[in-house]
């Protein structure tokens, strides 16, 4: 179930889910990058789970650098994250 994003100004902020942790920002083309990519479960749906083989996969599908490296550095050492995204 993929949706387009309509064109806004307002950044996007991502946060780690279980934390509130605050991650960094990212694009709109990096957020529409991460709707195409993975699953989600509803319209409204804004978390994701994002692991290593999710990153490589990102790496081999053209992710920009600097969404994989803010995800990267996110997923640190951990197995798994969940990130949520919002618009501020």
């Amino acid at each position: 179930m993929s949706r387009r994003l309509t064109g806004t100004t307002r950044m996007i902020q991502l946060h780690e889910k279980e934390t509130g942790v605050f991650l960094g920002t990212i694009t709109d083309a990096q957020l529409q990058f991460l709707i195409d990519q993975l699953e989600e479960e509803s319209t409204d749906d804004t978390d994701y789970y994002i692991d290593q083989t999710t990153l490589d996969l990102f790496e081999e599908v053209g992710a920009e650098v600097d969404l994989l490296a803010l995800l990267r550095q996110a997923l640190g050492t951990r197995e798994g994250i969940e990130i949520v995204w919002s618009r501020v």
